[in-house]
């Protein structure tokens, strides 16, 4: 895949807790340089970022309920409203793990779809964490997101116990079919892991280390 097609793949991530606006704001302007579809911060960050991107092609995207996942619904629903009403185009919410576990999927439902209802016409990527599930709750929880509206499922928050794999890409594909978007993060590296992942059914690469991907170099951040 050329540098370009590969770019436009990518969420340009930094999610670390000790991200400083300079940050943000080099992470943007590198985004509007290599022209990746986003830049993914977190909440506090939406506002400033969209003022960076303003004018340009990239997409502000965030995460909600991050990286746990074990937030009331209700919190999350409202870190999405005003995350979308902050400028935020795109958001990616983890399911909740516990409630997912339990087996509670009436719960988890309703956490989706409690997002999807708040964020409006925002595209909804969520994060089922594949590293903590068996095959069959993958299976569960991709046609779970698919059911409560969502617009992806996503691998991993790059917080967990591991990160994307492209037997799980594959996985994620098969269950949501061609309706639905596959997004996959943690531990991507390089241009030969994102062809990888494209080639196992992603659509959408989390990465922090974009530049270097598409300079064709190795990237050493766990995201």
């Amino acid at each position: 895949m050329e540098a370009k097609e590969i770019a436009g793949t990518i969420d340009h991530t930094i999610l670390s807790a000790d991200a400083t606006v300079e940050d943000i704001k080099e992470k943007c302007q590198e985004a509007i340089k290599y022209q990746f579809a986003s830049v993914c911060i977190n909440p506090n960050y939406v506002v400033l970022a969209a003022e960076e991107l303003k004018g340009s092609s990239v997409k502000v995207c965030t995460v909600i309920g991050f990286p746990l996942g074990n937030t009331l619904s209700e919190v999350k629903a409202y870190e999405a409203k005003q995350a979308v009403e902050n400028g935020a185009q795109e958001v990616d919410m983890v399911i909740n793990l516990g409630a997912l576990k339990s087996g509670a999927w009436d719960l988890v439902k309703e956490d989706i779809k409690a997002v999807v209802k708040a964020a409006g016409q925002a595209i909804i990527k969520v994060i089922i964490e594949t590293c903590y599930l068996t095959e069959d709750e993958k299976k569960k929880a991709c046609q779970t997101a698919k059911e409560a509206g969502a617009d992806f499922v996503k691998t991993s928050t790059g917080f967990g116990t591991g990160g994307a794999t492209a037997s799980d890409v594959r996985l994620m594909r098969e269950v949501v079919g061609q309706d639905m978007r596959v997004k996959a993060s943690g531990g991507i590296r390089n241009k030969e892991a994102v062809e990888k992942m494209i080639e196992a059914g992603a659509t959408r690469i989390g990465a922090s280390s974009g530049v270097k991907i598409i300079r064709g170099q190795e990237a050493i951040s766990d995201y």
